[in-house]
């Protein structure tokens, strides 16, 4: 009876000590994954900064670029009228 008392002491106390150590390891891994998601969600941040900055870049030239075409139609045109006047100049 003594040694069953004993071997119930002895398991106990081992389950106890494996409950410890996971718990204690499951803490450190927790920690060490929380760790890799943050590194992993300040890494996507930054990426997306940098492409909203890019986005923004090209939606600045998305909207000159109809401008400078029109300026340089109404430079072509002019270029044109200055061909024809200096064409009808030396006509004379």
């Amino acid at each position: 009876m003594e040694q069953i008392i004993i071997a119930l002491i002895t398991a106990g106390l081992g389950l106890v000590g494996v409950m410890i150590t996971n718990y204690f390891n499951n803490k450190s891994l927790s920690d060490k994954v929380t760790h890799q998601l943050e590194v992993a969600q300040a890494v996507t941040d930054t990426k997306i900064e940098e492409l909203t900055r890019e986005v923004r870049t090209h939606n600045n030239f998305a909207q000159r670029i109809p401008v400078m075409e029109e300026k340089i139609a109404v430079a072509n045109h002019r270029i044109d009228d200055l061909e024809r006047h200096e064409e009808k100049e030396r006509k004379i």
